[in-house]
């Protein structure tokens, strides 16, 4: 959106590069376990998605490959920028998701990442990858689409100038 509000939400950053390359099935929030360093970093707009990944690792959900830069004035307190992130949902979710990861060609992907009040919230999605023929119908059909509009909008111009 424009604003960068998502009902009620403030948008910090998303990942657009997971459209592209991936049909979303499903979509789920989570939390994310963070430093204080990092919050103030992420409110700076110090974060990058482009190659983040989700994992099941012992009944736990495991980001990996978020960026969140370091904080300028954080010192030794600030934390490796690419370390792994834990993200908090309810157990049963965990262990469906888990069972959902084991079937062929799926895979967690954080989509994007918002505040939800005083709460950086991720909004993770299940993802079954695009082969390079569905990318191309993706960038056609977004074209012709851009086309149309634009036909529509000189056309609907016209009528009001002729008028």
């Amino acid at each position: 959106m424009a604003d960068g509000k998502k009902g009620g939400q403030k948008i910090i950053a998303q990942n657009k590069k997971a459209y592209h390359d991936y049909f979303v099935e499903a979509r789920y929030e989570a939390g994310i376990a963070l430093y204080g360093t990092e919050i103030k970093s992420i409110r700076a707009g110090g974060v990058n998605l482009k190659d983040a990944y989700c994992q099941v690792k012992n009944g736990e959900i495991i980001a990996v490959g978020i960026h969140i830069s370091p904080y300028e004035h954080g010192s030794f307190y600030n934390k490796d920028p690419l370390r792994d992130r834990k993200l908090l949902m309810h157990k049963k979710e965990i262990l469906k998701l888990g069972g959902q990861l084991t079937q062929k060609g799926l895979t967690l992907i954080p989509l994007s990442l918002y505040f939800s009040g005083q709460r950086v919230k991720v909004e993770v999605g299940l993802c079954r990858g695009k082969k390079e023929y569905d990318k191309r119908d993706t960038i056609a059909k977004a074209e012709s689409d851009r086309e149309i509009e634009r036909n529509l909008k000189t056309r609907t111009n016209r009528r009001i100038d002729q008028d």
